[in-house]
């Protein structure tokens, strides 16, 4: 499908204008495609464009000649929700190899390496740009959260080529490209939100929100910074009623369980579902933050993203609108005092600093030169909001920057270790509480976690909840299972087993294999007395049932032992029931776990199939695409 004379036409008028697409799940993507819409106007691009994916007709495509994508991967390499739309359209089959003849593009994407599938969407969407005619203006850029600079390690210089590449092929596009990178000639726009306050005896006691699923909801709703963090409705508000040490007390690892209730209405959920938690930060964090950016801790706000009609105070229309307290607004939606805020932070920052010093040090922050410094004390000694403006007492930043600026206060997700059927009304979780130490030997504590591990059951207030699908879908009573899940990865095999057992009083049940691993049999042996009695007699996991539980004590021995090992050692077993029909769940810790665990299986197909390695590897994509091989990770 070749483009019209009318497309045509389009398309030499728009030879001056520069569209940047993003598609972002957590606001990354999005950020990272403001910055390079923010590049081009410095140097000079006579209109430029930034826009989401899902904001987008993708039938335009054609008429465009210079496109820029930036694109996350999400999940287990998924792209995110406001791009599926417009990859749903590049695949029509009646798009030709010409569709997009006359197109420059170039992609960047943002992923993390520790997944096997980094930056599968970004790979993809290249690809296909291609295949539809579109011309690379450069080679496709890669993003790595795991990079010590995160994915700006390779935007800073992926830009640089982009910048030149663009120049050379047409200079009226970027009349001024060496302005980019001169700071001198760096100007700061207007912030993307508009407040509206309003002083507490201007707020009527019937306006105000008493439930506390209104105000999250409402305060979150407000908020510019949480777009891309959809919550789906009010929370559950669900009381936390057990609170147990899984390991042993002293040991250097401390995992919890967790069980949380409604007490006035049943729970919903499936087995391989998620619990999201909206996380409480320290009250005294919050009043030192309103304190050192001189705000009133209690007035009330109105915030609208720059995007919607402005209202003005005292309009109809406003008046109509929930009003929330600043106090309530940035203990809800702002993350003050655990997540480091970005560079463009304190770029901004720099516009603000009426001490000299401060100022250039600002400036070299958010300088490509900078980039490494700035990650020694930004990102490595986990430096927060709080005390990032500490450091710089000079630096008044205007609320509207703030609530732009500051990293969204994100939920928690957390795999349910719980079936509804043997716990109809409970959820619960299995958590590692988050500490570490920076290079500078300071003490970091993990928000969620350490909050979840510090409240009383039944005394603390109710947490805010919601129920995900997860990436685990639940199997079929039938279908035989290999379940591998070390450290808490066991959490939603838990579930599983939990719900098998369930269902075998009701009706026959296929075979389950559990391999679980971790240090220590006596120190972290995961809801040991849980597995050891589903592996007896006629348990879910017994021999008797066709099952089995194995594990592996890594530093129990000279040698190390991991769950890889043992799969390989049950070889047979395990063959047999992949013959079965057997699915295979993994769930652990991102690194280097699921790809070790894909080669112990490759290797047991190998040599129980008599198959090259290729084989065995095709084998294991065609279980992924029929739904009998799904992976569930975190970093």
């Amino acid at each position: 499908m070749a483009p019209s004379a009318a497309e045509a036409d389009s398309a030499a008028s728009s030879s001056g204008r520069l569209l940047v697409l993003y598609a972002s799940q957590t606001g990354n993507a999005m950020d990272a495609a403001e910055r390079v819409g923010r590049e081009a106007e410095r140097g000079g691009c006579p209109a430029v464009d930034v826009l989401s994916m899902d904001g987008f007709d993708p039938s335009r495509l054609p008429s465009k000649r210079f496109v820029v994508f930036v694109v996350s991967t999400t999940g287990q390499g998924d792209p995110p929700d406001s791009m599926k739309g417009f990859w749903r359209y590049l695949l029509r089959k009646d798009l030709g190899a010409q569709w997009l003849k006359g197109v420059r593009h170039a992609v960047f994407g943002l992923g993390d390496s520790g997944y096997q599938k980094y930056n599968f969407a970004a790979k993809k969407l290249d690809r296909r740009l291609s295949h539809l005619g579109a011309e690379r203006v450069v080679e496709i850029g890669l993003g790595d959260d795991q990079h010590p600079s995160g994915y700006e390690g390779a935007l800073d210089p992926w830009l640089l080529s982009l910048w030149k590449s663009l120049n050379e092929t047409n200079q009226s596009l970027l009349p001024r490209v060496s302005d980019i990178n001169d700071p001198n000639l760096s100007t700061l726009g207007d912030p993307k939100a508009h407040v509206i306050y309003y002083s507490s005896n201007e707020v009527s006691q019937d306006s105000i929100l008493s439930d506390p699923q209104k105000i999250i909801n409402s305060a979150r709703t407000m908020s510019p910074a949480l777009q891309f963090h959809n919550d789906g409705g009010p929370p559950y508000m669900l009381q936390m009623v057990a609170n147990q040490r899984l390991t042993v007390e002293g040991s250097d690892r401390d995992v919890r369980h967790f069980e949380l209730e409604d007490p006035s209405s049943a729970i919903s959920y499936k087995t391989g579902d998620a619990l999201e938690i909206l996380p409480s930060q320290n009250p005294s964090a919050v009043d030192a933050f309103i304190e050192r950016c001189n705000l009133d801790p209690d007035c009330y706000v109105t915030i609208q993203g720059k995007s919607d009609d402005k209202i003005s105070k005292g309009s109809a229309v406003s008046s109509l609108m929930d009003r929330i307290k600043l106090k309530t607004f940035v203990a809800l939606t702002m993350d003050i005092a655990s997540a480091s805020p970005r560079r463009y932070f304190f770029e901004v920052m720099s516009f603000f600093a009426t001490a000299e010093h401060e100022k250039e040090k600002l400036q070299y922050f958010a300088s490509p030169e900078g980039r490494d410094d700035l990650y020694q004390y930004n990102q490595k000694e986990s430096r927060t909001v709080l005390e990032v403006l500490e450091d710089f007492p000079s630096v008044q930043m205007p609320f509207e920057w703030l609530v732009q600026l500051t990293p969204p206060l994100k939920k928690r997700a957390f795999s349910i270790s719980s079936s509804p059927l043997a716990h109809p009304n409970q959820i619960h979780l299995t958590v590692s509480i988050v500490s570490w130490l920076t290079p500078f030997k300071r003490t970091r504590h993990g928000l969620c976690s350490t909050w979840l591990a510090g409240l009383n059951p039944r005394k603390d207030n109710f947490i805010p909840c919601w129920i995900r699908q997860g990436s685990l879908p639940p199997p079929h009573p039938s279908v035989p299972l290999v379940l591998i899940g070390p450290g808490t990865g066991c959490a939603p095999f838990r579930a599983f087993v939990e719900e098998r057992a369930a269902q075998t009083v009701a009706e026959p049940t296929a075979p389950v294999l559990f391999f679980f691993g971790c240090r220590n049999q006596d120190n972290d042996f995961l809801y040991k007395d849980f597995w050891l009695t589903h592996a007896q007699d006629e348990g879910v996991l017994s021999s008797k049932k066709g099952g089995g539980l194995f594990v592996a004590f890594s530093r129990d021995q000279p040698q190390k032992v991991y769950v890889q090992h043992k799969i390989k050692e049950q070889s047979a077993r395990v063959w047999n029931l992949l013959l079965s029909g057997a699915a295979v769940y993994i769930a652990g810790s991102s690194t280097k776990m699921p790809a070790d665990v894909t080669a112990a299986l490759e290797e047991v197909i190998c040599k129980e199939h008599g198959v090259k390695k290729e084989d065995a590897s095709k084998w294991l994509r065609d279980l992924e695409r029929v739904g009998r091989f799904n992976i569930e990770t975190w970093s």
